[in-house]
């Protein structure tokens, strides 16, 4: 059993919901993809670069929150885990339905033609939460978003299942420890192929893809929390992980491989171009998904395990972030779409006023306000400690 502070974990935290920013703000451009607010400059290219990322881009997020987890039951006990992940997760979340989300639905609506400009009037319907006419926003056959917020129910879903399964693993921590200890490589590559796999034979075509909603969504359900278990299973003994750093550089063109055969499969192969080879093609899509897992892991264990000095802001400023993040881009895009800024100059714009303006408003208020320190998830300020030396294990 390991209980030490893992940097590595903090830092992939930071760099996978700064990802998470670049993702969104893509989906406003890639071509042929639905969104909130598309912009009229259009890639096909992109497609590339957003099918590479959106294959593990949550599965990731997902088994970072499940190695945090690991250290917050170890520290907080079932109980207090418990209670802090309530007040972590369905505090922002009703905050962000209530007052960061809805200016993307309002100009989500305003693009779709649904309503007229009056963001005021939009609000007095919004808060009736009576559903809308058909496909006026993400949600509006329910009446309230949470749009991107998703996230934070689905994991409040797998902070609550995993509190009996640790107590489970609890008692066989001798035998559990045991084994990780020696853990082979294949061990690693192969073992969680298989439930990814069984999951995409048996739960996927009777449930389908994410429905963003948590009920019903089991396929999606069973996928996800076999990533958060794989995250608090890694992180409890050192031998997987001094296993992916030496096998860093293998995982990495491993991980480059799958993707070429899954864009093979998917964009060149013809169907039915021989017998299984909708099977093969399945087990490509969850290898090249948890490969890519591996190599990040390897490579975030091998090089970025290092206190920077940095990080315990980053640390703090990445949950406010990952709410403001979508609500400034969505602005952004619908509000620049009508100047010609062009297709370089728009979305780097949009990406500038998407960093700074989180960067800003959490710096500007968040952090210094006791009530929104409460509302975007942030442990209160307790002593002499500044906001810049409080380093957070926030694990969302």
């Amino acid at each position: 059993m390991t209980t030490q502070r893992r940097h590595d974990i903090d830092i992939l935290r930071v760099l996978a919901f700064g990802l998470l920013i670049l993702y969104h703000l893509g989906m406003a451009y890639v071509a042929e993809w639905g969104w909130h607010v598309k912009s009229s400059h259009q890639s096909e290219t992109l497609q590339l670069v957003m099918l590479a990322l959106n294959q593990w881009r949550m599965p990731l997020l997902f088994l970072i929150s499940g190695a945090a987890t690991y250290f917050l039951l170890y520290k907080l006990g079932g109980r207090g885990f418990l209670f802090h992940r309530l007040h972590q997760l369905l505090i922002p979340l009703l905050f962000g339905m209530l007052i960061v989300v809805p200016p993307q639905a309002y100009y989500e609506a305003l693009a779709n033609g649904v309503i007229e400009p009056g963001y005021l009037n939009f609000l007095w319907r919004y808060f009736t939460f009576q559903p809308w006419p058909a496909d006026s926003f993400t949600g509006s056959h329910v009446g309230i978003t949470w749009n991107h917020l998703w996230y934070l129910p689905y994991l409040l879903c797998y902070t609550v299942a995993v509190i009996p399964v640790a107590l489970w693993l609890r008692a066989r921590q001798q035998q559990l420890t045991a084994w990780i200890a020696e853990i082979r490589v294949w061990q690693l590559l192969l073992l969680p192929l298989l439930p990814l796999t069984l999951y995409g034979l048996f739960l996927f075509p009777r449930f389908g893809g994410i429905n963003y909603a948590v009920i019903g969504d089991w396929y999606t359900h069973a996928q996800f929390f076999t990533f958060f278990l794989c995250g608090y299973l890694l992180v409890s003994n050192r031998a997987p992980w001094q296993l992916l750093s030496h096998w860093c550089i293998p995982l990495v063109v491993a991980a480059a491989l799958s993707y070429s055969l899954f864009l093979f499969f998917d964009k060149i192969l013809p169907e039915d171009a021989f017998y299984g080879q909708s099977f093969i093609h399945l087990v490509i899509v969850y290898a090249n998904r948890w490969f890519w897992l591996l190599a990040v892991l390897a490579c975030a264990y091998r090089y970025l395990n290092k206190p920077f000095r940095w990080l315990p802001y980053a640390n703090e400023a990445v949950y406010p972030c990952y709410i403001l993040h979508q609500t400034i881009t969505v602005t952004a895009v619908f509000t620049l779409g009508s100047l010609p800024l062009g297709p370089v100059f728009e979305p780097l714009l949009v990406l500038l006023i998407t960093v700074a303006g989180c960067l800003l408003i959490h710096e500007l208020l968040i952090r210094r306000v006791p009530l929104l320190r409460l509302l975007f998830g942030l442990k209160p300020l307790t002593g002499k400690r500044s906001p810049a030396a409080s380093s957070l294990a926030q694990g969302t």
